[in-house]
């Protein structure tokens, strides 16, 4: 206990922030009805969302349903390894350059992470991080920022066990990357694909203009602002365990790495951080800065790097100059004033690839807003202001809407707004961030370290701007072991009392008649034990068992789409096995490969309004004594949702559902969980 106690002093001393005075604790808040909410936005997959989102509601409608389209696609995102756990894809569908057999990739893990801290089901982020560190999920493949992610879920849910059990394997991998580190320099390089920035202006010019997809080799703001992240990170969690020896060490490292960027990666001409060149060609020379300013020269406040000083302040002038980074629809990742702005270099077939030379990216866009939150609640500065935050998270919602639907795709147009990209993998998107900057950044619910509940909203005080929030409410959003809510009402009409309320457990614990910062004395209770149910029937490798057959159907991609641990029901892609139409009580069966003791079973099913429905009715059938016998029948089958189904524990080999087609449908068997 002593070395815990000692871990938090010196946590707290490295991270808190100055705390106000709380007022006592006053009524009881008002109440969002979560079950009419879930039930509204997300029809029979409810239950997923009820009693695990934070609840949100707002004056600006768009705001509201892209908050709730961002739930909606993280959960389209878990993938159930099985005995693995959770974690989160990037790509719904698989793509050439993921981790095989899991379809992971650590590019935005950081994003996932963030997002995942705010359910009150931690085990969605908790078994990511496990796997970034136990499972190998984190192999480098591109720049990342995963240690400081874990330190932000503790900021959350507090809870020390799980974020420092992995301290060795964090500290394992920041030593890898010093296979890109220049030791002269005291700064990390890295080639801009594998900061996940494929054509960017490094990676451009080194190949005199002519492509840019690899190569480019440069010292990146990124890569050392993550670098610096992960060091403070590692700090952080090492002083929890009381190892002052560690926590002295990284912090000694991040140091180092503050001062070569400010010194090296500081361009006064600019006014920006940006790349030098690692990569010395006949096009392009060692150290040499790069000719332009591009939108990562914010990341270093993405993570507190910066001094608080009116010098490096100025760099957000190019954030809202419409001549610079501040496209019409969106942020430029290059300013239009550079050579190759917007020239379109890689193809699949006809349609455009991913490039990074100019167009607006929610990758991108994620952390400088992240970035911009952190400079208006942390540093002093005149240059941006409350209301440029709301309405760059504006125009970064509006992004959302594909044809008046949500749908994100990669990049967009940032004359225009329209997809760039939109192949057949993009649709719903997951490579950015949304809901923590509504609930940390507009809301302000800002995580600590210490005893401190810390709001500080960054919606536009002034009631003549656009962007003005007549209302908002955040409900039950779980931190250091309570349930936070944070209104406002402008006016009073909304919520019945004008102001900013802040509530713990439902009791008000701070208020003030404007918008402004309140904090309030929070002691953490222990964090809730996390239930890891085991699906039983995950099959990742065709070849492996637990592996599925079908009646009718039996093509082995969609079989096995039907046992791959992935579930959605957005009609864009599909997902899943479909017996036909005209198939006669079709089953689809479940070879285990050996005993095994079942409980229970989830199957979920697709539904438009055209092809496919969910069965009329299906039972659950076990193979025993060299038969099928009844095991179950099931509820009334629920479509575009998980039906659960559960009986005696029993022990089999084999287990099968058999349908009956509603008359005139085809079914999609989503998913088929055992338990």
């Amino acid at each position: 206990m002593a070395s815990t106690r000692l871990g938090l002093k010196l946590a707290m001393a490295l991270w808190a922030t100055t705390a106000l005075v709380a007022p006592p604790a006053l009524a009881a808040s008002p109440k969002l009805d979560a079950h009419a909410i879930a039930t509204a936005r997300f029809g029979n997959d409810a239950p997923w969302y009820e009693g695990n989102i934070p609840l949100f509601e707002s004056s600006d409608q768009k705001l509201e349903q892209i908050y709730y389209y961002r739930w909606s696609v993280f959960r389209a995102h878990q993938r159930d390894l099985g005995p693995r756990g959770y974690i989160t894809t990037e790509f719904l569908d698989d793509v050439g350059w993921q981790r095989e057999p899991y379809a992971s990739l650590n590019d935005a893990t950081g994003f996932h992470i963030q997002e995942g801290r705010w359910l009150r089901d931690r085990r969605y982020a908790g078994d990511y991080v496990d796997f970034m560190y136990e499972g190998g999920g984190n192999d480098r493949h591109f720049a990342e920022a995963i240690a400081d992610a874990t330190w932000a879920r503790f900021l959350v849910d507090g809870d020390q066990d799980a974020a420092t059990r992995h301290l060795g394997a964090m500290k394992h991998i920041y030593a890898l990357w010093d296979d890109h580190y220049d030791f002269d320099k005291k700064l990390y390089w890295i080639e801009p694909l594998l900061d996940a920035t494929e054509y960017t202006i490094s990676s451009i010019d080194a190949s005199g203009g002519k492509d840019g997809f690899r190569g480019g080799d440069a010292f990146r703001p990124s890569i050392n602002s993550y670098m610096y992240a992960n060091a403070r990170a590692i700090s952080g969690l090492a002083a929890l365990t009381g190892d002052t020896a560690t926590a002295a060490d990284y912090a000694a490292r991040a140091d180092v790495l503050k001062v070569e960027v400010q010194k090296s990666l500081w361009s006064q001409d600019f006014a920006h951080f940006i790349d030098r060149y690692k990569v010395n060609n006949a096009h392009v020379k060692y150290w040499d800065p790069i000719r332009g300013r591009e939108l990562v020269g914010y990341l270093p406040w993405t993570f507190g790097l910066p001094d608080d000083t009116p010098a490096y302040a100025q760099a957000w002038k190019h954030a809202v100059d419409p001549n610079q980074l501040a496209g019409p629809a969106g942020l430029r990742t290059v300013e239009p004033s550079y050579e190759h702005y917007m020239r379109q270099y890689r193809y699949e077939g006809t349609a455009p690839e991913c490039q990074w030379n100019g167009p607006v990216w929610p990758f991108q866009t994620t952390q400088v807003l992240t970035g911009l939150a952190n400079l208006l609640s942390d540093y002093h500065q005149d240059v941006v202001t409350r209301a440029d935050y709301a309405r760059l998270l504006a125009q970064y919602t509006q992004l959302h809407f594909k044809d008046g639907k949500p749908d994100l795709e990669e990049d967009y147009d940032p004359a225009t707004g329209k997809a760039i990209v939109g192949l057949a993998r993009s649709h719903h998107y997951n490579h950015s961030g949304y809901v923590d900057l509504v609930i940390s950044g507009l809301v302000g619910l800002r995580p600590r370290a210490d005893d401190v509940l810390e709001v500080n909203p960054l919606a536009p005080s002034d009631p003549t701007d656009p962007n003005f929030l007549q209302y908002f409410s955040l409900r039950d959003a779980p931190y250091h072991g309570h349930l936070v809510g944070i209104s406002w009402d402008a006016d009073g009409s909304r919520y019945g009392r004008q102001g900013l309320v802040v509530t713990v457990d439902g009791q008000e614990v701070a208020a003030s008649p404007t918008l402004k910062r309140l904090t309030a004395p929070l002691a953490r209770k222990a964090p809730t034990p996390i239930a890891r149910p085991i699906d039983l029937a995950v099959n990742l490798v065709r070849s492996d068992y637990p592996r599925g057959s079908a009646s009718a159907g039996d093509d082995p991609k969609t079989v096995h789409q039907a046992l791959d641990g992935r579930v959605w029901f957005f009609p864009e892609m599909a997902n899943g096995w479909s017996p036909g139409a005209d198939a006669k009580q079709p089953w689809f069966a479940i070879d285990f490969g050996k005993p095994v003791s079942v409980r229970s079973a989830e199957l979920s099913f697709f539904a438009d309004d055209k092809t496919f429905s969910g069965p009329s009715r299906y039972r659950l059938e076990a193979w025993r004594d060299g038969k099928w016998v009844d095991l179950a029948k099931a509820p009334a089958p629920l479509a575009n949702g998980v039906d659960r189904t559960a009986w005696a524990p029993m022990t089999t080999t084999k287990l099968r559902a058999v349908f009956d087609l509603a008359p005139g449908k085809d079914m999609r068997l989503v998913e088929m969980k055992v338990f």
